[in-house]
This record gives structure tokens, C-alpha cells and sequence, in this order.
């Protein structure tokens, strides 16, 4: 969630003419990093969580492409540009480590 809350609070900042561009893209794929964890961990199911961490760690990626796009054609203060890489990183490992967790653990948690 502070990263989707981050791409919102620096993609304001994009010039109008990016709205339908970088600004909607990387809306697009920061939204869905929290909201596939979530679903997925309601969904009750550990193999349901872990397809639902891929798809939330696919979004991570997503967003790191973007947000490293944006960088180079000079969009977000280069400080934001750096925050968003790092927290990109830091949530894939997250992610990851995580799946490996529920993946070694089968029976340790949910069905």
C-alpha cells in the first residue's frame, strides 16, 4: 500500500500530457501488488496465496519498468525515481521470499 501511495503522490507531479501514459501505467501496475496479496490471502488456500504472490510480484516488476522509464526520460525527482526503485527491490524480495516459505511449508499454513 505505501508503495502504490508513493507512484500516486509522485506521478501528480507528471506533466498533463503523460496522464494516459507513465501516470496510468504505473498507477496501473502499483495498484495490484496490494491488492493480489490481499485477494489471494483471502482466497484461504495456500497454492491460491502463491499464484496470487506471482501475480502480485509480476505487478512489482511491472511497476520497476515503468518507474525506471520515467526515470530516464527525467519525469520524477531523481530522489523519488531511487525511493521507487529500492522499494521495488525490496517488495520482490519480499515476495519471494515469502512463496519460497509457502512453498517449502506446505503444511504449516492454509490448506
Amino acid at each position: 500500500m505505501d508503495t502504490a501511495t508513493l507512484i500516486y503522490r509522485i506521478s501528480s507531479e507528471f506533466p498533463q500530457s503523460e496522464m494516459f501514459g507513465l501516470t496510468a501505467q504505473m498507477r496501473r501496475s502499483a495498484v495490484p501488488v496490494a491488492s493480489n496479496i490481499a485477494e489471494g490471502y483471502g482466497r484461504q488456500q495456500r497454492k491460491t496465496f502463491i499464484q496470487y504472490l506471482w501475480i502480485a510480484q509480476g505487478s512489482s516488476k511491472e511497476l520497476e519498468t515503468h518507474s525506471e522509464l520515467a526515470r530516464r526520460v527525467n519525469l520524477p525527482e531523481q530522489d523519488a525515481a531511487a525511493d521507487v526503485a529500492s522499494r521495488c527491490e525490496v517488495l520482490g524480495k519480499m515476495l519471494r521470499s515469502l512463496i519460497r516459505k509457502l512453498e517449502v511449508n506446505k503444511d504449516r499454513w492454509m490448506s
